[in-house]
């Protein structure tokens, strides 16, 4: 933590799970805004905290830092009606005449065509539309005009097709607000947009990328969730469409956060899955969102046991070494990061913070801690728009995610361990290696080099199950598109238990070993192998030969998790047996408290499969009562 700053004392009567209340908040956002303090340029208007730049420079990193930063204290002193102590408004207030101002040595770069400026600004117009009576309205007219000039160079640009288009919505709202002239049609433009991402079931597809690929990821809520609702909030009174479409983005919220609750484990983390990471709990904006719009399937104890458990794991967890974050998940982990990743790009966590705007007698923060679903019952769910499977358990707070849909592929390329996994979950995270082996069924080739999982097309599966298609390839050249290959992958799970079963075609000739890798753990001290389960401290996990396989072994790594130097992985491996073979595992991940794997899955003969050539299908009986079962057609 910040050197001298100390969190409140828990408060385990109001909160019996994480002993956060809103002052832990409110003392969380003070303590990332004074650790910010000694890194401000001398006018105030960037925020250099070193280390390895983004893609967009030095100078756009510095003002990433201001925007975010001031985004975080927008809310914090909105959410105090003003009162601001440690007064981060002034010095947020002298930056931003600072940046504005043409020839300064500290002037933000202008925005134009699809710059990282664009992306800030939006940070910067919610900050003031946040602080409006404490900061705007304290500018003289041309000291408004000013910001409103640099703000204007949105009008004039276009952005990426995806969540951007939503940044040019809040711009101009903004401007619109203020008097100022602006592009009214990117307003109706980015809501046109979001019309054609939506999947149903209060998913959005951040962007469409022409059809190249699947887009689904924490995107959903931080951003395609978010902005919307807070657009229409502003824009009442103004644009007329603006209640109705609040209506329609209540009910959208509404529908996600029945399944974004599920993706928390009863640690605090989210799963470990999408691009972006090191934004880490700002997953937890829009549950805060359904809070303050009333559009959450949750009670308010379980909405504050979720959103401080998520905030002080990453807390605890030695995210914030002298209250600064780092680039990655835990401590520092540059492979998890992208190009346009910078050393204040983790503070778009600051969007957790808009449960600050929930007044402190408002029942998120004077109601009991409860259990959040996850906590309080075993769940296995499908869910359509993104051909997820979730599947929780309650005994060990377990969250995994079961990808049968988004790949983020966009062209030939590398592996993407965030996106390509079959699995994931709250309590582990995929390696990140030069070639994919955890969660991913490969088939090497005569050099040994596994294939790739790239672009995934959906098949359709029986209830609670999910199935997917993908063309294998082996390096960042070759084009699916091209590949004769076909794996096809169907998933049931219960229990902690996962059915898988792979169903593959080859070009006929041939012979290669088919490899399918299970969780990996990781940790600081070398995983440990005991009665065939891979052991942490926490967790144990296995995959066991089920059909096709006919060895096993585990694959060691170090300095490839997030969540330790060292890693392991149990695999699999099979021969092909001619141009149609399928093969099957079961793969467990669970606590160290849970029960034995079922005797009956040893030798396995509560095992059946069958394959006409067009249909697959699977039945796995654990135990009485207990089966997993698979169908799928290819």
């Amino acid at each position: 933590m910040a050197t001298g700053f100390t969190m409140p004392a828990p408060d385990f009567d109001l909160s019996p799970m994480t002993g956060w209340t809103r002052q832990h908040w409110l003392a969380f956002a003070d303590l990332q805004l004074l650790a910010v303090r000694p890194h401000f340029s001398p006018r105030k208007a960037l925020i250099g905290l070193g280390g390895r730049p983004s893609s967009s420079g030095v100078l756009s990193d510095g003002m990433e830092g201001f925007a975010r930063t001031f985004l975080m204290a927008a809310f914090r002193v909105a959410g105090e009606k003003g009162s601001d102590p440690h007064g981060h408004l002034g010095l947020y207030r002298e930056g931003l005449l600072e940046g504005t101002q043409a020839g300064s040595p500290e002037a933000w770069l202008p925005i134009t065509d699809r710059s990282q400026p664009m992306v800030e600004a939006a940070s910067i117009v919610l900050g003031l539309q946040l602080t409006k009576p404490w900061l705007w309205d304290t500018l003289g007219p041309g000291e408004q005009s000013r910001v409103a000039t640099w703000l204007q160079g949105s009008s004039r640009s276009s952005c990426v097709d995806n969540n951007w288009v939503l940044f040019q919505v809040m711009i101009a709202e903004f401007l619109a607000g203020a008097g100022f002239e602006h592009d009214e049609t990117q307003i109706e433009h980015g809501l046109k947009r979001l019309e054609d991402w939506y999947a149903g079931g209060g998913w959005y597809r951040d962007g469409d990328n022409d059809g190249t690929g699947d887009f689904f990821d924490y995107y959903c809520g931080w951003a395609m969730h978010l902005y919307p609702i807070l657009w229409a909030e502003f824009a009442a009174g103004r644009h007329p469409d603006a209640d109705d479409r609040l209506e329609v983005y209540r009910g959208r919220l509404a529908a996600f956060l029945e399944d974004h609750v599920r993706f928390f484990g009863s640690n605090g983390a989210p799963v470990f899955h999408g691009r972006s990471l090191i934004y880490r709990y700002a997953a937890v904006a829009p549950l805060f969102m359904g809070e303050a719009i009333c559009a959450t399937p949750l009670n308010p104890g379980q909405t504050r046991r979720l959103a401080s458990g998520a905030a002080q794991y990453f807390l605890d967890g030695g995210a914030y070494d002298g209250g600064l974050p780092s680039l990655g998940w835990l401590g520092e982990f540059e492979p998890m990061t992208q190009e346009y990743s910078g050393p204040a790009s983790p503070y778009w966590t600051s969007k957790a913070f808009v449960g600050l705007l929930l007044p402190a007698d408002h029942p998120a923060w004077t109601a009991v801690e409860e259990p959040s679903p996850v906590e309080n019952d075993d769940c296995v769910k499908r869910v359509e728009g993104p051909n997820y499977v979730l599947h929780s358990t309650a005994a060990d707070g377990i969250a995994r995610l079961l990808n049968h849909g988004s790949d983020k592929y966009y062209a030939p390329g590398p592996d993407d361990p965030l996106y390509r996994r079959l699995a994931y979950s709250s309590h582990t995270a995929p390696l990140f290696t030069e070639q994919p082996v955890d969660n991913h069924v490969a088939i090497l080739n005569d050099a040994g080099i596994p294939s790739r999982r790239a672009r995934i097309h959906r098949l359709r599966a029986g209830y609670k199950q999910a199935a997917s298609w993908h063309a294998p390839v082996w390096n960042d050249a070759d084009d699916p598109a091209g590949s004769p290959w076909r794996v096809a992958t169907g998933t049931a799970a219960a229990n902690g238990y996962e059915l898988r079963v792979h169903a593959i075609t080859a070009p006929t000739g041939s012979i290669q070993t088919v490899r399918e890798g299970g969780y990996a753990l990781a940790g600081t001290v070398p995983v440990d192998q005991q009665d065939g389960f891979l052991r942490t401290p926490a967790l144990r996990t296995a995959v066991w030969p089920l059909h096709g396989y006919s060895s096993s072994g585990i694959f060691r790594a170090e300095g490839v998790s997030p969540l330790g130097e060292h890693a392991a992985c149990s695999y699999l491996e099979g021969r092909l047996l001619g141009e149609r073979s399928c093969f099957a595992s079961l793969v467990y991940l669970g606590g160290e408290a849970d029960a034995p794997v079922p005797a009956a899955v040893e030798p396995f003969a509560a095992f059946e499969i069958n394959d006409d050539g067009t249909r697959v299908s699977a039945r796995l009986t654990l135990a009485p009562g207990q089966v997993l079962e698979v169908l799928f057609e290819f």
